[in-house]
């Protein structure tokens, strides 16, 4: 199979020797290239491409992609070619149900206990929203964004609880980012105040409705954006689809 010539400009070659070692830091280089999709789903990996961009030998690269393909991130394919694993619908329902299960109780469960510096800070995080919606700041929003479902299972101060909404939230980047559009942008500004109005008057369901609706928009905005673009889904198309 032929691999089309890719130089990869957008992996940070100039990483540094850190913890975990050279599979480590390629690991890392190439998670964020996927999440971020400046490597597309169904892309095909050049392995040699991979290693001189980072400076390593092959050798962790492959490593690398095995965790990757671990993660449900690459599909490394015998004898053939690795590639950026497709999206699957299934597992963004799955990680979204989880999603919406921890969050709209977390919500429920503050509203009882927030603090006037647990909004100040939901407030601050807003305006830092405004401002990257303003300035067409996509990944400065997108950063916003986490940070502030961060703020509200922090103040939930349940650790384990934490690390299962994080671990859904990782398992929904790539379609996150696939809609961060200036249109979704402004929903989701919108949305997000909602949910801190709530807190503020300590109104538990109104708090619980505007985490439910919020969390529900994205969904279905993923499931017609995904109606949109079947090629990027694994189980909305057959294999014989994909191009080799």
């Amino acid at each position: 199979m032929l691999v089309a010539d890719v130089t990869y400009d957008f992996l940070d070659g100039s990483l540094a020797p850190g913890k975990g070692g050279a599979t480590a830091r390629v690991h890392a280089a190439l998670r964020q290239a996927i999440v971020s999709l400046e490597l597309k789903p169904g892309e095909i990996l050049d392995k040699p491409a991979i290693a001189a961009r980072l400076g390593v030998s092959r050798f962790p690269v492959g490593e690398a992609l095995n965790r990757l393909a671990s993660e449900g991130l690459v599909d490394i394919v015998p004898q053939s070619a690795s590639r950026v694993a497709l999206v699957r619908i299934a597992d963004a329902r799955e990680n979204m149900f989880v999603r919406r299960a921890i969050e709209i109780e977390a919500i429920r469960t503050l509203t009882k206990t927030w603090s006037a510096d647990r909004v100040y800070d939901m407030a601050q995080n807003l305006r830092y929203q405004e401002a990257a919606v303003a300035s067409g700041d996509r990944e400065g929003f997108y950063r916003f964004d986490v940070q502030f479902h961060a703020i509200i299972l922090d103040g939930l101060g349940f650790e384990r609880v934490k690390q299962a909404a994080e671990t859904a939230r990782l398992g929904l980047e790539r379609v996150r980012r696939m809609l961060n559009s200036r249109r979704r942008q402004e929903l989701t500004l919108d949305e997000h105040r909602q949910i801190v109005e709530a807190l503020r008057r300590r109104d538990t369901q109104a708090a619980a409705r505007a985490m439910e609706s919020h969390l529900a928009a994205v969904m279905t905005e993923l499931e017609a954006f995904a109606g949109e673009r079947p090629e990027l889904f694994a189980d909305l198309i057959s294999s014989g689809d994909r191009k080799a």
